[in-house]
């Protein structure tokens, strides 16, 4: 593990802790995630690794929550599409995704770890909860479930 993945690992338990939970509430050590509930929405943390054809890697920090599964009448419906599409402009700081083989709108966030702070970590946590706990209530209000 990078000494700056060890730091943002450190600084994510601080988060967490932060909201009054516990490492062994909101931590799967296999699997490296973090997962708990803000208001309706599921929040998972983790980070990625993404290495390169010349041996180089990345690390990012990925904040990430499932909104609504996509009903069956919208799956192939442009105008469901370009409403998702239109969310991200004005949802600063997130954006809303569907997960490659399946049928989940998702809210991510997600920055390279180089160079980062516990106040920018908290602000990318943060954020991503915000408006994931909005954003599911509005897509489910207004397409109700799949």
């Amino acid at each position: 593990m990078s000494e700056q993945k060890k730091a943002v690992t450190d600084m994510v338990h601080q988060y967490a802790q932060s909201l009054g939970l516990t490492r062994a509430q909101v931590y799967n050590e296999a699997k490296e995630i973090w997962s708990w509930k803000i208001g309706s929405a599921n929040i998972q943390v983790y980070i990625e690794t993404i290495t390169f054809n010349n041996g180089k890697y990345r690390e990012y920090l990925r904040v990430f929550s499932t909104l609504l599964q996509i009903p069956p009448s919208k799956q192939n419906d442009a105008s469901f599409y370009r409403y998702l599409l239109e969310l991200n402009d004005g949802n600063l700081g997130v954006k809303i995704s569907v997960m490659p083989n399946n049928n989940w709108v998702c809210a991510t966030s997600e920055r390279d770890i180089q160079g980062m702070d516990y106040d920018e970590l908290a602000t990318c946590i943060y954020d991503l909860e915000i408006w994931a706990d909005k954003l599911d209530d509005d897509l489910m209000d207004k397409f109700g479930k799949a």
